[in-house]
């Protein structure tokens, strides 16, 4: 049986870590580097760092950032925002980062999924998927939250999967941030559609919620961030928490 990942994430806008509820409501959390630094020697699995605001910003993603990450750290890590084809992906790989996800472009130009499967691999493309309930589907969400799609989010999966995706990185808005909880109905819906690894993000509080995405999905990791950056919890009390209740990660 495959270990399970814990993942801490960055959301990071003009250079700081912040945090909100829903997408919105934004705060502080701190220097990216150094949380970076914090996380991996906390024995985190890998990293996911999220310009949150490039793509409705329409800029390119914080490259010294993803360089200074990179040096200070020894895990895998996924950086994505504002990456809108060939040279913004090659760009961020050269700069440290071992994958990159891609959300509004992969809506907007589904062929870029394969067209970066075939230059740089698989296993280097992310497909983030942020979704939200609507009337009776989980609805595809672009530019930060900020832009309904009209696409079913269980849909969408198997087709980015059907293209060349490698992994999903599956964020609930209506979780996001409140730390009560990951959207249990619309991952298992997805890790059911799927064949590739889905990382399960939005609502972890406690460990207890990790817990209970393990037992009852399939997801293969799960992404949390103001359960690390807050201090509310250590990487080492979640995993060892896992540990005792039957989960198989890497301490």
């Amino acid at each position: 049986m495959l270990a399970k990942r814990i993942i801490p994430c960055l959301d990071v806008d003009k250079g700081r870590v912040v945090k909100g509820v829903h997408f919105k409501d934004i705060r502080d959390a701190g220097d990216p580097v150094e949380l970076a630094s914090y996380y991996s020697n906390e024995g985190a699995d890998e990293l996911v760092f999220l310009d949150i605001t490039a793509s409705q910003e329409h800029r390119d993603t914080m490259v010294d950032v993803v360089k200074g990450i990179a040096r200070a750290i020894d895990i895998p890590f996924t950086v994505g925002g504002g990456i809108r084809g060939l040279e913004d992906a090659r760009r961020i790989l050269l700069a440290g980062a071992d994958k990159v996800s891609i959300n509004t472009a992969a809506v907007l130009k589904p062929d870029i999924i394969s067209m970066l499967k075939d230059i740089f691999g698989k296993q280097c493309i992310v497909v983030a998927i942020d979704a939200k309930y609507a009337e009776g589907f989980y609805e595809v969400y672009i530019y930060g939250g900020k832009k309904p799609t009209g696409l079913d989010a269980v849909d969408w999966a198997k087709r980015v999967e059907h293209l060349g995706a490698g992994e999903i990185l599956l964020t609930s808005i209506d979780k996001d941030g409140t730390q009560d909880g990951y959207d249990i109905e619309l991952i298992d819906k997805v890790c059911k559609a799927v064949n590739i690894p889905v990382i399960a993000s939005g609502g972890a509080g406690k460990p207890e919620h990790m817990l209970e995405l393990f037992k009852r999905t399939d997801a293969d990791a799960a992404l949390a961030a103001s359960i690390f950056h807050y201090g509310y919890y250590t990487i080492r009390e979640v995993k060892e928490y896992l540990v005792k209740n039957g989960v198989s990660v890497r301490i």
